[in-house]
This record gives C-alpha cells, sequence and structure tokens, in this order.
C-alpha cells in the first residue's frame, strides 16, 4: 500500500467516519501514519468520539454503554469513559474505565505524541491530528483487549 499523503490522509479519514465502514488495520494505519502529532496541553477540553469499525472485537461496546467522549482536564485529571446516563447527562464512567487517566508525551511508532494513560488499566490511547477539531485515535497496552490488535476511534471538539 502506497504511502498516503497528509491530505489524501485527511480525506480518507473522513470519508470512512461518514461512510461507518469497516476497514482493515492497515487502511486505518496507512491514514494515522501521515498525520501530525499532537500535544499535551491541545488536548485539554471536553471531545466527543466515535469508533474507527475494523472488525475489532470492541467494535459496538462503545456505543451499547452510551460512551459520548473524553474530557482532559488537566495532564493528570482525565475522564476516558465519558457517558450519558439513562436521562441523557454526562457523567464520568469510572468502573467500565476502571478509574480515571492521565495524559503524556509518549512515543509510539517512533514518533513523540499525546497519549492517555488509564490508570487501572495497562491501555494507553495514543493520539494524532486530523484537523483543528478532530483527533483519531489508537489504543494500544497489555490487557487482551489490545495487545494483539489495536482499537480506533476518533475525537471531535466538544464545544457544545
Amino acid at each position: 500500500m502506497a504511502q498516503l499523503t497528509r491530505d489524501e490522509a485527511v480525506a480518507d479519514f473522513f470519508r470512512r467516519v461518514d461512510s461507518g465502514e469497516v476497514s482493515t488495520p492497515d487502511e486505518l494505519d496507512a491514514v494515522w501514519a501521515p498525520l501530525p502529532t499532537v500535544r499535551v496541553e491541545e488536548m485539554m477540553g471536553p471531545w466527543r468520539g466515535g469508533e474507527l469499525p475494523s472488525g475489532h472485537r470492541m467494535d459496538g461496546q462503545l456505543a451499547a454503554v452510551r460512551w459520548h467522549g473524553k474530557t482532559f482536564t488537566s495532564w493528570h485529571d482525565v475522564a476516558p469513559m465519558v457517558c450519558r446516563d439513562e436521562n441523557g447527562e454526562l457523567y464520568s464512567n469510572t468502573e467500565i474505565g476502571k478509574g480515571e487517566a492521565s495524559c503524556w508525551m509518549v512515543e509510539f511508532r517512533g514518533e513523540s505524541t499525546a497519549s492517555m494513560v488509564y490508570d487501572g488499566q495497562p491501555v494507553i490511547d495514543h493520539f494524532k491530528r486530523v484537523d483543528d477539531r478532530t483527533l483519531m485515535g489508537i489504543m494500544n497496552g497489555k490487557t487482551s483487549l489490545v495487545r494483539d490488535r489495536h482499537f480506533y476511534f476518533y475525537l471531535v471538539r466538544d464545544d457544545d
């Protein structure tokens, strides 16, 4: 597979989000590769999330728990599983997330980028910039959930 330019990767990313199509990990990795890295300070604030289906066993599970996104209050205060309750109110679901998280610059695939480290499980979410309001994420870690196969998702600034 030929390496995409940044503009091609951005266009392909939004096409995949809009279509909801199931992509292969190789296709999503090709989108990830040319995107620029992100600094921790750029992560602050609330974000809405969605998944990039890849046939991963987590596909559909975030919607099932009414996952809304993530909130980065500071580098050491991150709510990774912001969900909606039965009344539609947002709350940090620490049971599913096994606690909360922190945000660090972590090297992943040879690049240092903002990465969210879960407090209660060996999982790291790495981020790269799609545009000024959108990030692509890859969930990585030692847990069997993502050890052998990464889970792909995205975040959009939640200014509502």
